[in-house]
């Protein structure tokens, strides 16, 4: 609504100019209610319908995938997760799914998968020789322990390779060709052609040349194809030329349930523990994933051989996050209080200075500073020092505080930038009070700033402490947890923390147990969980306080 004053002739009584106001019209503003889009012909509408298909062929493939090997789990959990997408992208009412969906989904699948799984493999034996069923690990262990049958004939033999890159061989018996792969018995190949006791083609396969072989010996020379008769034994090869008759040394007795070696007579029972064991105590090599409770967890701290180093590496992370926070929030405090005085000269420049160790990646930080602390070769050592041999990295203490010092340099920059924003924050006047009651730098430090500083800055450090309990790239990059303790079943050293130790036990032992590197992951959550919850309770009484 508009009002205008206009002038209407002379002035009215009393000399006063009459003023009358007009109304005016105005355009009207047409809102529409809060519709989706989701069918609207438009250029939108038809890239909106390209990408769903390509999402759409994407979960058909996954759901050919899972139906193939038989994963219902993850065809079920496909075929829910389409008709949500679809739903909410083809739904004039889902203004809010559209925007939600993708970030649940991948929550979904990086954050609550991830821990449903690791928590469902903490109560399990998986690891080396218990990935599959039992059913999986009878089959490994009848194809593993197989001898060459005495007085077999030599097969005249061809390594070949089927349309889907899989390998297989081509073998001369009494004159017929036979052909077979890992997953296929042998069977004739009338179309084939030998020639002077070589097989020189076979329909549907490419005969490998001498080269190919060479490139895929290891490959070759563990294969096995079985005859279409079981008990007739399998073709096996060490030259890709000449293949002979191998046999298994085990039978499996479907009515027990045990395998016996028929060289030997020794039985071979399921023992309970996703192991075929005999009554001696030997087991074969390959069992299967059974669930085992809380072994895994009892483990660390029962096992004499591995819950010392389990107890050292306990302490030292602790050790290690507190440390680090403390290092580097009091160095970046005090470079804080001292650039933040309005005497100091350049100090734009300066603060740009000091932020510039945590402007480079981290894992380069570290492996830079790997070099330089290198005992024969490092900067420091060879200019710095003179040529001395101080071991940094090779001493459990040098080492230690090789990585707090290197966490120093990187970490102290954030510190700063937190506690030079925090200390503009706090009113001057406060500071202007305590001169005029006599207070000193100090006092004032103590009772003025550093409690309103930790009220900013609080849960920063909890976050920080958070961090730095698993801070594996520095450890890997700098040490890479050693040195190493001696006489460890698990190749874990001085320096190293619990995530460095799950990454150890999991991945390089020579063996990996991932159960019990989930176990150790659960441990690590609600140990940090714990440690935060406490100090965001600390954080909230001092807040109260003040």
């Amino acid at each position: 609504m508009e009002c205008g004053l206009a002038h209407r002739g002379a002035p009215g009584p009393g000399g006063n100019v009459s003023l009358r106001t007009e109304n005016k019209p105005t355009s009207t503003l047409d809102v529409r209610g809060t519709t989706s889009h989701a069918r609207e012909m438009n250029k939108f509408f038809f890239v909106k319908l390209v990408l769903m298909a390509l999402v759409n062929a994407f979960g058909l493939f996954v759901l050919y995938s899972s139906w193939q090997v038989g994963h219902w789990g993850m065809l079920a959990a496909m075929v829910v997760l389409l008709v949500v997408v679809n739903w909410a992208y083809f739904s004039k009412r889902m203004i809010a799914a559209k925007f939600l969906v993708p970030g649940l989904v991948f929550l979904c699948a990086y954050q609550l998968f991830t821990m449903a799984y690791t928590g469902y493999v903490a109560f399990t034996n998986y690891g080396t020789g218990h990935i599959g069923t039992k059913e999986a690990a009878i089959e490994a262990n009848l194809a593993q322990n197989e001898h060459r049958v005495e007085g077999s004939p030599a097969y005249p033999l061809t390594v070949v390779s089927s349309d889907d890159d899989e390998l297989g061989f081509a073998i001369l018996d009494d004159g017929a060709v036979l052909v077979g792969t890992a997953d296929s018995p042998f069977e004739p190949a009338p179309e084939a052609t030998a020639s002077d006791g070589s097989i020189t083609a076979v329909p549907g396969y490419q005969v490998l040349t001498f080269d190919e072989i060479l490139q895929q010996q290891e490959e070759i020379t563990t294969l096995r194809v079985a005859f279409a008769d079981a008990e007739q034994g399998s073709i096996r090869t060490q030259t890709g030329s000449t293949g002979f008759l191998y046999q298994p040394s085990l039978s499996y007795d479907e009515a027990t349930g045990a395998l016996t070696d028929t060289t030997t007579g020794v039985v071979y029972r399921d023992n309970g523990e996703g192991m075929f064991a005999a009554d001696d105590g030997s087991t074969l090599r390959v069992g299967w994933r059974v669930a085992v409770g809380f072994d895994n967890f009892t483990r660390m701290f029962t096992d004499a051989r591995l819950s010392g180093p389990f107890l050292q590496v306990l302490v030292w992370t602790f050790a290690f996050g507190f440390l680090s926070v403390a290092t580097t929030f009091f160095l970046g405090l005090f470079f804080a209080i001292v650039f933040n005085h309005p005497g100091v000269r350049g100090r734009k420049v300066i603060r740009s200075l000091l932020i510039l160790p945590y402007a480079f990646p981290g894992f380069l930080s570290g492996l830079v500073w790997a070099g330089l602390l290198n005992r024969k070769f490092g900067f420091i050592n060879q200019v710095l020092l003179g040529g001395a041999e101080v071991p940094w990295l090779t001493d459990a203490w040098l080492a230690r505080l090789s990585v707090i010092g290197v966490n120093l340099w990187l970490g102290f920059p954030y510190m700063f930038l937190i506690t030079t924003g925090a200390l503009q924050a706090i009113s001057s006047d406060m500071y202007e009070a305590a001169k005029l009651d006599g207070a000193r730098v100090w006092r004032m430090f103590r009772s003025i700033t550093l409690p309103l500083l930790m009220i900013s800055v609080a849960p920063l450090l909890i976050a920080s402490f958070a961090f730095n309990f698993n801070n594996f790239n520095l450890i890997y990059f700098v040490t890479e947890g050693g040195p190493n303790f001696p006489g460890s079943p698990i190749a874990v050293g001085a320096t190293d923390i619990l995530i460095s130790m799950v990454y150890a036990v999991a991945i390089e032992s020579g063996s990996t147990q991932y159960g019990l590197a989930s176990a150790m992951s659960i441990l690590i959550f609600i140990m940090v969980g714990l440690i935060s919850w406490l100090g965001f309770r600390q954080t909230r009484k001092l807040e109260e306080v003040l």
